[in-house]
């Protein structure tokens, strides 16, 4: 089949949204205007030129009373395509499966495309978030808090980025809320590819979820704007790690602006990532040491059986260079002298805590307690 001779009547109504969604000029503000004014996309199409002036400027209007663009008809090939794929599915403004919660926010995209099990964007969710360069501790803390809120039965939504995210994702696939990825690119690519292994099981057990077309890849305009979906989606925005100019601090600025409660992990004062969650706190975010807090601002039961994981570093095993270390970055050198123990001595010590996965190694030479 030729891409630039797919009709109307061969898409359905598919054909119509798709052809709303590559109008120039025509973002989801303007998309919504028009079908509050005509309903479906069909009476946009099929509207005259002066009422559509009413809602939209002359050269919008002269674009709907057009053709069809050979990319939207080429988009609706390559869409039904995908379609045809088991687990795959398109959920348009007008479908009783849109999320609710994307109602709210001033701008909710006219189409998401969807790869695993819809229903879940319709389910209580918290967002779990932070920064692609987390920290050892911070990633097991994003890990163990998303299985947690799982196990209580809230879905975790995250951005499928590395570090946090990544191990909020695999938490969230532990409990029975499972997971949801939002991602910055057509839903038939994944990115990162590093991603890929756990793209394929969200797919099976969670759901993948895009507004940007299929076969668009990544472009970096897109991921700050994807945010505004991963906050519209929950009910909650807990940031676990954010260095001071985080893009969590986007996604937790934009769930404060829609209503939405925002959590942050407090950290140490000498800490980088944790310089965005103190910033987030100061600015009214709730700080939170434990998912009991989260369930309690949330009002939402803790699983029967299970016990919500505090913050780290309460009960490090004993090792007096672990009481040398305290719970800030710190240097060899000031290890040495704290500890009473000879530089060789301290090195090596650190090098066997490391591998124990008691300590990370911090660029500039530092080091940090991990437990």
């Amino acid at each position: 089949m030729d891409a630039n001779t797919v009709s109307e009547d061969q898409g359905g109504e598919l054909a119509f949204w798709l052809r709303l969604q590559w109008l120039p000029g025509v973002g989801p503000v303007a998309a919504r205007a028009l079908l509050a004014r005509f309903g479906l996309p069909q009476g946009i199409f099929s509207a005259s030129f002066d009422a559509l002036r009413e809602v939209v400027p002359a050269g919008v209007a002269r674009a709907i009373l057009q053709a069809p663009r050979p990319v939207a008809n080429s988009q609706l090939e390559l869409t039904l395509q995908w379609l045809s794929q088991p687990g795959n599915a398109v959920l348009t403004l007008a479908d009783y499966a849109y999320p609710s919660l994307l109602l709210e926010i001033p701008d909710p995209p006219l189409l998401l495309y969807v790869r695993g099990r819809p229903e879940l964007l319709s389910r209580p969710c918290v967002a779990v978030i932070g920064s692609r360069n987390a920290s050892t501790q911070g990633m097991q803390n994003a890990a163990a808090f998303a299985e947690a809120l799982s196990h209580a039965g809230l879905t975790i939504v995250s951005g499928l980025a590395l570090g946090i995210d990544t191990h909020a994702h695999e938490g969230g696939l532990r409990g029975e809320g499972a997971t949801v990825a939002v991602i910055g690119t057509g839903a038939d690519l994944v990115y990162p590819r590093r991603n890929l292994d756990l793209a394929q099981r969200i797919a099976a057990q969670g759901c993948i979820v895009s507004e940007y077309a299929l076969g668009l890849p990544a472009i970096p305009s897109n991921f700050p704007r994807r945010n505004r979906l991963i906050s519209g989606l929950a009910r909650g925005v807990l940031v676990i790690e954010a260095a001071a100019q985080s893009g969590s601090l986007i996604t937790a600025r934009l769930a404060g602006e829609y209503g939405r409660d925002v959590y942050a992990l407090p950290g140490s004062i000498h800490a980088t990532l944790a310089k965005g969650c103190h910033a987030l706190i100061k600015q009214g975010a709730k700080l939170v040491d434990s998912v009991d807090d989260v369930l309690q601002e949330l009002q939402w039961p803790a699983a029967a059986g299970t016990v919500a994981p505090a913050h780290p570093l309460l009960a490090a095993p004993a090792h007096p260079l672990l009481a040398a270390l305290g719970h800030d970055p710190c240097d060899a050198d000031t290890l040495a002298a704290r500890s009473s123990l000879a530089m060789a001595e301290v090195m090596g010590e650190l090098l066997a805590l490391e591998m124990a996965g008691l300590v990370e190694r911090l660029p500039g030479g530092l080091f940090q307690r991990c437990k």
